[in-house]
């Protein structure tokens, strides 16, 4: 496939991840508002036991990544995340002259992602749903989120590796597993940091966010490329130690 191919997948499947995922993540904010069309329990991020919510929000990444890789993982790979191609390039398996473009596929997929949700749901979407965009909970430092979505990436990089990149995995899982990898994380440490694990995902969110008038969260950007690299570099490497024959 050409280069202007994989990158228009990766820009596709970025945006779907971001329209399904953080869009869950919005609509959940918006209903415990009241801002979305009538709920009568007025259920929110919590109101079911805690992880109720944030199990809804990370089935809804699982199924949007899951489609992405099986539509669209023949073409581009579906890396749909910064910190997998960064580690994929470290160790090796992606070329120098792609890494660039990919990256920059992906951070446009998100934003579109974004501005097609709030296109569809609404100013509600923005100034109530912040789009799902991600920041640290009341009381958490930074260090406490960079390590969050460092341990979150690490493993989900970890599966990546395992399932996709491994020419000896069994063939077809890889969309099912890394899916439900990403909702498992959620579910864990989405009230941590929101669990982002990808620098796109949290990057469309905020440019929208700000372009149209919502939460402005750049200050909170950092944690959001320094956990999710980190934890896929230190994932990618130690694979290759223990898989090594």
């Amino acid at each position: 496939m050409s280069l202007a191919k994989r990158c228009l997948a990766e820009l596709i499947g970025t945006a779907i991840l971001v329209y399904f995922g953080a869009g869950a993540a919005a609509i959940t904010l918006m209903i415990s508002k009241g801002s979305s069309p009538p709920n009568p329990f007025n259920i929110g991020i919590g109101a079911l036991g805690g992880l109720g919510d944030w199990f809804a929000i990370g089935m809804a990444f699982a199924i949007a990544i899951a489609g992405v890789i099986y539509a669209l993982g023949r073409v581009s790979g579906a890396h749909i995340n910064p910190a997998v191609t960064i580690a994929l390039w470290a160790t090796r398996r992606f070329p120098s002259g792609d890494v660039v473009p990919y990256i920059v596929a992906q951070l446009i997929g998100a934003s579109l992602g974004s501005l097609l949700f709030a296109a569809s749901a609404g100013s509600d979407a923005v100034m109530v749903g912040g789009l799902g965009a991600t920041a640290p909970f009341p009381g958490i430092s930074f260090g406490q989120a960079v390590l969050a979505e460092a341990m979150g990436t690490f493993l989900l990089m970890m599966v990546i590796m395992g399932v996709a990149v491994d020419e000896r995995a069994p063939q077809g899982f890889a969309g099912l597993i890394i899916g439900l990898t990403v909702g498992g994380v959620i579910t864990t440490t989405g009230n941590i940091a929101g669990s982002s694990l990808n620098p796109a995902r949290t990057f469309g969110p905020y440019l929208i966010d700000h372009i149209m008038g919502g939460p402005v969260l750049w200050s909170h950007y950092p944690i959001y490329v320094i956990g999710p690299v980190l934890g896929a570099l230190v994932a990618a490497f130690l694979y290759d130690m223990l898989a090594r024959e």
